[in-house]
């Protein structure tokens, strides 16, 4: 009786620990990453190679130091490259087929096919040209970038051995695929939209029970202390983090400092007190996709029942300047002209913003269309900034903030955001919402949050 009641615990338990999310045992997650890839090789891999003009792509890598792409085609049971990995994609246009190919002893889980015997051809890289040659496509995509990093993941050793064993008449066919890669690890499908609304409900909601009476005892709790929190309700879930949570005050008694910009800089074991604006940095993986989330809250002194009204007035101008970006996330566009546009006119309607969006995806800091960087408002140098356009189908991290002057507090503060964006056919959309109220600590029935 127990061992038929066991699934039905852990669903309430994940439903109950993860705002009504249910968190899939490791068996249903890996048929889920599974079927999705399925989904993306046959669906998806087609067209994005049709767009990039390549009806050859290979990735190649070894074991433990994968290519950041081959890390996104390996099945659920594959942590890791095995020896050394080629995987060849063949694009046939004019019979609309796709081959998947493995120049390995197994096959890549059921989606990529073995196309090697070593029994017949010893050497793996005579093989893989032997495949080549017979399909003798117009162009070989390999993965060297010099602007997009995800898109570079070809080490020299192989990149060299590949050009020595290449006969000449194919090398003018051998060019960057970086354009094929950062549209394979920027696009979602449908079914991953799905999931992401619930990665991001998760999200919120560990961030919601991390700022609340729950963990944050005023006076004695600090904010490592709430870090930590996060970090092991994360791992309690069956969850990853991407990146270490921080969690940082702003008050009246402290002026405004550039350690909210480095990591270096941010003091430690601060103890939270009734009056401090606290905020986080905080994202999860949890089926091979990521969010990346910053929320506020404020820890009530003992006579207020609500926020101040200018730190309530204060989210309002850090949603407007998320407006003023997301109204100019429009197709086609460069993140540099998307930043120029959004910064303008935001400080045109007085405010004193600062936007540092990134792509998001398989991975925090993903590959695609990057709009501002803290350090860099008046443009990115490099050609996801300078000239990748905005497409649709993609993810973003909105992250930014608004400098606000608080006479009450003799001081300047930052409203520091950043939710998961959805640019899609239609526009741009939040993911699973954005937070237009702040959370309360502690918790008052008619101030709920998000």
């Amino acid at each position: 009786m127990m061992k038929k009641l066991l699934p039905i615990i852990i669903f309430l338990f994940c439903i109950v620990s993860a705002k009504a999310q249910q968190i899939l045992p490791e068996i249903e997650r890996a048929r889920v990453i599974d079927e999705i890839l399925a989904d993306r090789f046959n669906t998806l891999l087609p067209n994005l190679m049709d767009e990039a003009g390549l009806d050859m792509w290979l990735v190649i890598a070894r074991e433990y130091n994968e290519d950041p792409v081959i890390r996104t085609m390996l099945p659920a049971t594959w942590l890791n490259a095995r020896r050394r990995t080629m995987l060849l994609f063949y694009r046939d246009k004019s019979k609309n087929t796709i081959e998947k190919l493995a120049v390995a002893r197994y096959n890549v889980g059921e989606n990529i096919v073995s196309a090697w015997d070593p029994e017949k051809q010893p050497n793996q890289w005579k093989r893989l040209v032997e495949l080549i040659e017979e399909r003798n496509p117009s162009k070989i995509g390999l993965n060297f970038s010099k602007d997009h990093n995800i898109a570079d993941g070809l080490v020299k050793t192989d990149y060299d051995e590949f050009l020595e064993n290449l006969p000449n008449k194919h090398l003018n066919k051998v060019v960057s695929a970086e354009q094929l890669a950062v549209r394979w690890i920027e696009t979602r499908t449908p079914r991953e939209m799905v999931i992401y609304n619930q990665l991001v409900s998760i999200t919120h909601g560990i961030i919601a029970e991390a700022f609340s009476e729950k963990v944050i005892t005023p006076g004695v709790t600090t904010t490592t202390e709430v870090e930590w929190w996060m970090r092991q309700k994360v791992t309690d879930l069956g969850l990853e983090t991407w990146f270490h949570p921080t969690v940082d005050v702003q008050r009246s008694s402290e002026k405004l400092v550039d350690h909210l910009y480095s990591f270096s800089g941010r003091p430690d074991d601060l103890v939270i007190l009734p009056g401090d604006l606290l905020h986080c940095d905080f994202g999860i993986t949890y089926l091979r996709l990521n969010t990346d989330c910053q929320e506020l809250a404020y820890v009530l002194k003992p006579e207020e029942k609500q926020a101040p009204k200018f730190l309530v007035e204060g989210l309002k101008a850090g949603n407007k300047v998320q407006d003023f970006l997301t109204q100019n996330m429009i197709k086609g566009s460069t993140g540099n002209e998307i930043l120029a546009k959004a910064l303008k006119e935001a400080k045109a309607a007085g405010l004193q913003p600062s936007i540092y969006t990134h792509p998001l995806g398989f991975y925090g800091h993903s590959a695609g269309t990057t709009i501002g960087m803290w350090d860099a408002q008046g443009g990115v140098m490099t050609d996801d900034g300078k000239n990748y356009p905005l497409r649709p189908n993609t993810v973003y991290a909105i992250e930014l903030n608004t400098t606000i002057t608080i006479p009450e507090w003799n001081r300047d503060i930052r409203i520091m955001l950043e939710e998961a964006g959805f640019y899609g056919e239609n526009g741009f959309r939040y993911v699973n919402g954005r937070q237009t109220e702040l959370l309360l600590i502690p918790r008052v029935e008619s101030h709920q949050g998000n």
